[in-house]
């Protein structure tokens, strides 16, 4: 369901125009799309911050522009690093209907089987959707899950009226032997030494090393004074 949000068109371009935009508290945005000019508009911050945590990755708001209603899909959202507040977003001009090409996230639920390791090797997958009906995400099952278990793409449950656009044989999950701290850690090492970095000895190995140099030492003490 797309979210009212009241935009106002903006005559004001530049750095310096999106400050004293975000000084107010709203956000500079651009409608693209349908053969038409770019729209640049102006939205209040909270009220779009909200529609587009709720909306997600896709969030489709329903933006009122002096009157008239513009269906606009969310492609990009510019955040402040350090803030995160929103610093601008592009939209996408679209129509009831119409059908569109998104990116979906995936949300990997449930607990596979003791001793493995759930390895997400892709997080989203691309469909085609109806602009009003566009999947918030998908939802893919690992309970009870063994080594070896392998979720493809075209394992999704994928709704009626969408379409899988990525490849059915790409790799979603996968389901691997969970490996011990010590192979791991040889696993680290290994790759230190390709590249060249010497670990400083640990405290721990130092006094271990030192003990043995000290009873290598008495041994040798003892056989001279036996002589």
């Amino acid at each position: 369901m797309a979210e009212k949000i009241n935009a106002e068109q903006r005559t004001e371009f530049g750095k310096g125009a999106a400050r004293r935009i975000r000084r107010a508290d709203k956000i500079p945005a651009v409608v693209y799309g349908h053969g038409n000019e770019p729209m640049h508009l102006t939205l209040p911050g909270h009220e779009t911050m909200m529609a587009l945590k709720h909306g997600g990755k896709n969030a489709l708001l329903d933006l009122q522009i002096d009157g008239d209603a513009q269906l606009a899909l969310t492609k990009q959202v510019q955040v402040d690093p350090i803030r995160r507040t929103i610093e601008h977003v592009d939209f996408v001009a679209v129509k009831r209907g119409e059908k569109v090409h998104v990116e979906v996230p995936i949300h990997v639920v449930g607990e596979a089987a003791p001793e493995t390791l759930v390895v997400t090797e892709n997080s989203w997958v691309e469909v085609e959707a109806e602009a009003t009906h566009i999947p918030e995400y998908f939802e893919v099952s690992v309970e009870g899950a063994e080594v070896g278990t392998l979720i493809h793409a075209s394992d999704i449950d994928i709704p009626s009226g969408s379409t899988l656009l990525s490849d059915p044989e790409l790799l979603i999950v996968n389901v691997a032997q969970q490996r011990s701290e010590e192979e791991l850690e040889a696993e680290l090492e290994e790759a230190e030494a390709e590249v060249g970095i010497e670990r400083d000895e640990s405290e721990d190995e130092a006094a271990e090393g030192a003990g043995d140099e000290a009873a290598e030492g008495g041994d040798d003490s003892e056989g001279d004074s036996a002589e």
